[in-house]
């Protein structure tokens, strides 16, 4: 049975032990760090900040601790990077740059690819990106060669037209083709980290540009396995959508004969924190083999009588004629982050290739 667990919260990952760390990697990277300065600059009201909010903040923080010349401030935030902790430290870092080095765009962009190493400088490109876009792309299509994954995540990430917690940049969300030859160039990358960039950036691009990106995908269909993967993973949003040429570039077009003999939603009355169940029994009725690619969809109570739907995946089956599949999947609901859940009434969909092929339904109480 597979399980749908939480996404927990985040902005704890930069409290109170990691601006100390990020303060003492400070001080071991150069003698005119001042820490004092540091810790004032993140300001009495840093615990009440989003994890973005508190992101920025330390750009900031960094840059009155450093009162030096940028070209000299910027090579200690560099050294500072394998010191701190991987992940929303070394993003903090990133930020430094990107809100005190957009007049220095070669320098800057260097320093972004270096820091790339130890957290991430998806967040800190897109200053560069709208303000000096031709060096800035010019840059990024550089580092989609670089040897390290690292920076060649980056150029992926760094250039995606809906990267979450980003600004959108108008000129790549409004041409895709921008950043095309990134996208070839690491089309069938090595590394699964950026092969999962290439293909939640693609996956963006069908939001406005379906046409374009299922055109790309169908020339590389076939190219190489890892090719394969990015292009399954990219076509997620079409498929849940049941697009016809995604759906037939993962093997699953045309009519569907299938017989949906049991589908259970359970318990149909829940509180927060209570896991739901749902199972599906499906029972080919093709003289072929069929390749089934099974979804639900949860309609989520809101506010005013209004619902809003979000499609989960199940599982991509292939189905010999005649033969049956059950599966099955539990999530808890509890709010988190991205999703504040409402009393009221809870409709399910089963979806195969795109279609509803059953419903049940859920009651959220108080």
């Amino acid at each position: 049975m597979n399980d749908i667990g939480q996404t927990p919260l985040l902005k704890d990952l930069l409290g109170p032990v990691a601006m100390a760390r990020i303060a003492a990697a400070g001080e071991q990277a150069s003698p005119r760090f001042d820490a004092r300065r540091y810790h004032a600059g993140l300001g009495a009201d840093f615990p009440a900040l989003s994890i973005m909010e508190r992101v920025r903040r330390i750009g900031d923080a960094l840059h009155a601790a450093l009162p030096l010349p940028y070209d000299d401030a910027v090579g200690v935030v560099c050294a500072m990077g394998p010191l701190v902790e991987r992940g929303f430290q070394a993003i903090g870092l990133a930020e430094y740059v990107a809100r005190h080095g957009l007049d220095h765009v070669g320098l800057s962009m260097t320093a972004l690819a270096d820091l790339t190493r130890y957290g991430s400088s998806e967040f800190a490109v897109r200053p560069f990106l709208i303000r000096h876009p031709d060096q800035a792309l010019s840059f990024m299509r550089g580092c989609a060669a670089d040897k390290d994954d690292h920076v060649r995540r980056l150029a992926s990430e760094g250039t995606r037209p809906r990267l979450p917690w980003a600004p959108r940049i108008p000129a790549l969300t409004d041409d895709p083709a921008l950043a095309a030859s990134i996208l070839e160039t690491l089309k069938a990358d090595p590394s699964p980290y950026v092969r999962k960039s290439v293909a939640n950036h693609l996956n963006d691009i069908t939001y406005r540009h379906p046409d374009w990106a299922l055109d790309r995908m169908e020339r590389w269909a076939g190219d190489h396995a890892h090719t394969g993967w990015i292009i399954r993973h990219a076509l997620r949003s079409l498929i849940k959508a049941g697009h016809p040429r995604a759906l037939a570039l993962v093997g699953a077009a045309g009519t569907v004969a299938v017989e949906v003999t049991a589908f259970t939603v359970a318990p149909t009355i829940l509180r927060l924190g209570d896991r739901l169940r749902i199972a599906v029994e499906l029972l080919s009725t093709a003289a072929r083999a069929q390749r089934l690619v099974v979804d639900y969809r949860i309609h989520y109570a809101r506010p005013g009588g209004k619902v809003s739907g979000k499609v989960f995946k199940l599982k991509t089956v292939d189905l010999a004629p005649g033969a049956r599949e059950r599966l099955e999947i539990s999530q808890v609901i509890r709010d988190f982050s991205t999703r504040r859940h409402h009393p009221g009434a809870h409709r399910v969909e089963l979806i195969v290739n795109g279609a509803t092929r059953a419903e049940g339904s859920f009651d959220l109480s108080a």
